[in-house]
Parts: C-alpha cells; structure tokens; sequence
C-alpha cells in the first residue's frame, strides 16, 4: 500500500473505527485507520462489558434496535465463542411487583422469538436461589431467567484491527489527524504522529469519521449529548455470583447489574450527564455512592464497602440528540446510530458495541456510492475458534506464547494474564505506555490490586528488551501509570468528588 494514497482512511480506533477497517480491508479496500491516542482507549474500553440484545429499548419503541442488537449478540456468540462468552442473568422479582414482571417478562419473550429460540423463563424462588444463591439476601418472589453475552471490549476492538492488518490495512495509534479539503471535498487528512512529530499527508478517496462521543468536532456532525456510564469492580471472593444480577436501585428504580468478567465481577451503570466532552470520564463520588447503595440493598449481608472495591471506570456513551430531546432524562434516550455524508467524507456516531458490524456495514454502503470499489464479503464468517490465545493474539502470538518457559505462562496476580502474553504484546501490539498494556492489551489495571501495581517491577526487563526503554524512561512510564491508575481507576479517588 502506498504511504499516501488510500481507498479509506478510517478517523476513530473505537470499537466502530475498527469494524468499518475490518469490514473495508476483508472487502479488497487500501485502507488506512488512524487514532489519537491509544486503540480503544475513548470509550471502547469502558464499556459494560455486555453483547446484549437490548430489551429495554423496546420501552422507548426502538424495535429495529432491539432486532439488530438480538441477532448479533447471537452471532458473536457462535463467531467468536473465544471473545464473546454466554453469561446467564437473573432478574429477581419482588412481591407484589406484578407491573415490572409483566413488563421485564414480555420483553424477554419479544426478544427470544427475535432470537429464533426460547431461553428466557419465569422461574420460582426456590429455583432462582439456585441458579444464583446470593439471591437469598434479595427475598426475591420469584425470578426470569435469561442469557446474554459477556466480553472483552479493548480486546474485541484489538482483536478487529489485527484481523484487518492480515487482510492487508494498516494502522497507526497516538496519531492525530486533520482533514484536508479541496474544491468542497474532503480529500484526505494531514496525519501527525506524536512520538516523533513528523507529519505527512494521506490521501483519501473517502474519509470516514468514527470518534463517537467526540465525533462533533467533524464537519456535519450532529447534535450529541455524552452521558457517563461508571462501574466498580470486585474480586470474585467478595461477590462470589454465579450469574448476573439484574435489579431494580431502591432510590429511582432504575436497572443496574452485577455480572462475571474474567474472574471478576463488573457492578454498574450510572447514566448521568458529562458536560465537556473532552474532559477525563471519570466516576464521581456521587457516582459511587449510586452504586454502593444499589449494593447494599442487593447484598446487605455482603458487608461491601468502597474500600473492597478493586477498580473503577467509566465510558462516555455518544447519544444523537433528537429535535426536542435535548432535556429527555438520560435512561430514556435513544441509542441510535447517525450517518452522516458530504463529498469524500462519511461521518458516524451514536452506534452500541453489540452493533458494531450492522454500522460498519451501514458506513461501507455510503463508502461505495462515493465511488470505492468494494468486493462482495465473504458469504460465510470463518471457522469459529476456541482458543483465547488464537482468538485474541492470532495463530502466530499463540504459538509463541505457548513456546515461551513455563514461568513465563504462569497467571499473574489472580488473573488470566502471563508474562509471556505481555511479552507478545510489548513487541508486536503498538504499546506506547504502560496503560495501553495493562489496560487495553490486558485488563490487569482493572483485576489486580492497586492496577496492578505489584507486578512493574517485574516489567522494567520486558519493556526494556521491546521498547528500548532504559531504567529511567522505564522509572517515568511507571509514575506515569501510577498517577494515571489513580486519577481514572481508583475507586476511593472518584474524580476528587465531582
């Protein structure tokens, strides 16, 4: 590929910037996808962790949402068992509660005939208690029983670009881009890479924009409203679920949830207002206090304080601002995806990780009737595979991680992660910083202790033979982490109280 001629340059590396690249290149597009800071790093990495099929969208009559969100939940669920787990939920219903089990029971159903299978189910509170016994501090009348999926969202985006750079695309991370325009038509971007400084100028025969919750810095954009998602993390040992949790918060009886991800488990969301787009998304002490509170009436006999809490995050969710919604509260606003055109250029926004593929797919309609050729896809997905190494580093990390020592495939500090696939990724992931490695290339910043903080030492060597970082470069990376765990990921810190 020429370094300065391209089918599709691709603006954004969230989980949508990823999908439109894997979807351009395995189509025969020259592709190119350029991000600011690291892959996933925006909002794609603090997701809620769920493929989910969004029943309650249908309470706000998104029903097309809901289709799509169903049936592609169940296609990663077959396509990529290896990222995309089955986690079953449990949703209590108290006594009396007859409205909110009619309405919560409905949905499910309306949502396993889209799914062309039964598996949602009314069950009693015997049952329930056994399908999740920490229903017993719940007192619940009786439960519905139902399957979503679980996922490793950074891992998910990453493991999207990699295939992509297989089928030929490239991709630069800490790089920023401005587009450039002649005649009325955006023709490409001026790309300025941070490490270096150096600048060089891409053309595009079109530009696709997929900033998300930044994307109304592109020209057309339209309106948006970022909404916050915060969550904790717990060690298994302290909320030791067997399945998800679905319940209704004592104070407003919004949905929040409890659910298992690797080894851990995930307690969320909020859905509250973040004025500046461009500043940090961090929980707030408010924040916390929602979801402690959610906790304690859960689990009383849990004894779950902020201090067992072993991480926060939190995302900025991109929502399309309808005429006249603009004051909606936050919970009733719709998750839709905007498309937007002008002469070489495409704009995105608003789309859910669930839908990733229905937008790209959307994206590379518009891409073609502005003049890219694009082949047919492949008319059937690959084989599924099995394997998390496969899966997530490709058949060559596996193979190489698997031939590494045995001490260096030992799991680190409680979690899935071994030095070994740290190793891997310090050489051949793009890691620029010590986050994009135990953040995004593993989640050991969210399931260890203290991000992880125990194990640095142990990775001066590792960065040292990839990187080429000496001891003090390798001295300021880790300070760099420490502030930064701190400031976005310490549970008893929450944004100074915000």
């Amino acid at each position: 590929m020429s370094d300065d001629q391209v089918d599709v340059l691709v603006v954004g590396g969230g989980i949508t910037g990823a999908a439109v690249l894997h979807e351009a290149a395995r189509r025969g597009a020259r592709a190119l996808l350029v991000e600011r800071g690291d892959y996933a790093s925006g909002t794609s990495a603090w997701s809620s962790k769920l493929i989910h099929g969004g029943a309650r969208y249908l309470s706000a009559g998104q029903w097309r949402l809901t289709l799509e969100s169903v049936r592609e939940r169940e296609a990663l669920l077959r396509e990529r068992p290896a990222l995309v787990a089955p986690q079953p939920f449990v949703l209590p219903i108290r006594h009396g509660d007859w409205a909110h089990a009619f309405a919560a029971r409905v949905a499910m159903l309306v949502c396993d005939v889209m799914a062309g299978h039964m598996r949602s189910r009314r069950v009693g509170a015997a049952e329930a208690r056994q399908l999740e016994p920490l229903l017993a501090d719940l007192a619940s009348g009786s439960a519905i029983s139902y399957r979503d999926g679980v996922v490793d969202d950074a891992r998910l985006v990453l493991t999207l670009l990699r295939e992509a750079r297989e089928q030929g695309a490239r991709t630069c991370n800490y790089t920023d881009a401005t587009l450039t325009e002649s005649d009325g038509r955006v023709t490409g971007a001026t790309l300025v890479d941070h490490a270096t400084g150096t600048s060089r100028t891409v053309r595009a025969t079109v530009t696709v924009h997929a900033a998300g919750a930044w994307a109304g810095a592109a020209p057309g954009a339209p309106a948006l409203r970022p909404l916050r998602g915060s969550h904790l993390v717990f060690a298994a040992r302290d909320l030791p679920l067997r399945s998800g949790l679905v319940w209704l918060h004592p104070r407003d009886r919004r949905p929040v949830f409890a659910h298992v991800w690797l080894g851990a488990v995930i307690v969320g969301t909020t859905d509250v207002e973040h004025a500046d787009v461009n500043a940090p998304a961090v929980m707030s002490l408010a924040e916390r206090d929602y979801l402690m509170e959610a906790l304690h009436a859960a689990f009383p006999s849990r004894g779950l304080t902020p201090e067992r809490a072993i991480a926060s995050f939190a995302g900025l969710r991109a929502i399309v601002v309808p005429p006249g919604a603009r004051d909606a509260p936050p919970s009733r606003m719709a998750r839709d995806m905007a498309l937007w055109q002008r002469p070489g250029f495409v704009g995105t926004t608003g789309g859910k990780l669930t839908t990733h593929r229905v937008t790209a797919r959307a994206v590379l309609r518009e891409v073609s009737a502005l003049g890219v050729s694009l082949a047919d896809a492949p008319a059937a997905p690959p084989a599924p595979v099995t394997d998390r190494f496969t899966a997530v580093l490709g058949d060559a990390g596996a193979s190489w991680v698997r031939a590494q020592p045995p001490g260096e495939r030992v799991p680190l500090l409680d979690t899935p992660y071994t030095m070994a696939e740290l190793a891997w990724s310090l050489h051949h992931e793009q890691v620029m910083h010590l986050d994009d490695l135990l953040l995004r290339r593993t989640r050991l910043g969210l399931l260890a202790p203290h991000g992880g903080a125990a194990l640095l030492d142990a990775l001066e060597r590792p960065c040292g033979d990839a990187l080429g970082w000496d001891a003090s470069r390798f001295r300021a990376e880790a300070e760099r982490y420490r502030a930064h765990w701190r400031r976005m990921h310490d549970p008893l810190a929450c944004g100074g109280g915000r």
